[in-house]
């Protein structure tokens, strides 16, 4: 284990037993690759009428999972096979990629959060019974935690709120403006994608933790 994160708990032990309280490292955090959500109708316009997705797995968020399919999505100037779908279908369709693949691409998406399309980046989609054109719907995904109302409370943050995440390891990394978003539905964990793991040296699993704006001169 990494000599700062040892010296940092020993802290926040200690910190507890004297009555003081303590940040913990205790938000999980999970590499996002790139992915695509899928409406009912494009589903069926890339895979064929009727057609429904396969579970490969579960997702840490509860109904969420991982298909066995996946799509070939294309740019101006490239493309990238074997983007994998993630499950259930939803109302719109959305593509999550990172800033090192928009640059494959030759695209310009913007970074959001999961579920804002609207002026976002034009993508064509293509599966095995067909294509189609998106004019909006490709994002880079706004990091995020997501939590439950318990948790929130606990943490001291609200949904919509944004925070700071500060990581001890290899390399020391603190992320800014990481979006919380409260749900009942939700199991605690943020997300970032490859990029940012890579940034970090994410690897295995890791754990962060919450740095409010404003504290400690923030």
């Amino acid at each position: 284990m990494n000599q700062r994160l040892i010296e940092t708990i020993v802290e926040e032990v200690v910190s507890q037993l004297n009555g003081i309280k303590a940040k913990p490292y205790s938000i999980p955090i999970a590499v996002s690759a790139r992915h695509c959500h899928l409406s009912i109708g494009d589903l069926e316009e890339l895979f064929g009428e009727g057609f429904k997705l396969t579970k490969k797995a579960d997702l840490s968020q509860p109904g969420q999972f991982a298909a066995n399919e996946f799509v070939t999505i294309v740019g101006p100037r490239g493309s990238i096979e074997k983007v994998r779908i993630l499950g259930p279908a939803r109302n719109m369709t959305q593509v999550e990629i990172s800033q090192t693949d928009s640059i494959k691409l030759g695209v310009k998406p913007p970074l959001r959060e999961s579920g804002n399309l609207e002026g976002s980046a034009p993508v064509t989609i293509v599966g095995p019974k067909g294509s189609i054109y998106k004019k909006e719907g490709l994002i880079i995904a706004q990091a995020h935690i997501h939590m439950n109302p318990d948790e929130a409370q606990n943490q001291g943050v609200e949904d919509g709120e944004y925070v700071k995440i500060e990581v001890q390891g290899e390399r020391p990394i603190t992320f800014g403006k990481v979006l919380i978003r409260v749900s009942p539905k939700y199991e605690l964990e943020m997300h970032v994608d490859t990029d940012e793991a890579n940034a970090g040296f994410l690897k295995g699993k890791t754990f962060g933790r919450i740095v409010k704006y404003g504290e400690n001169g923030s």
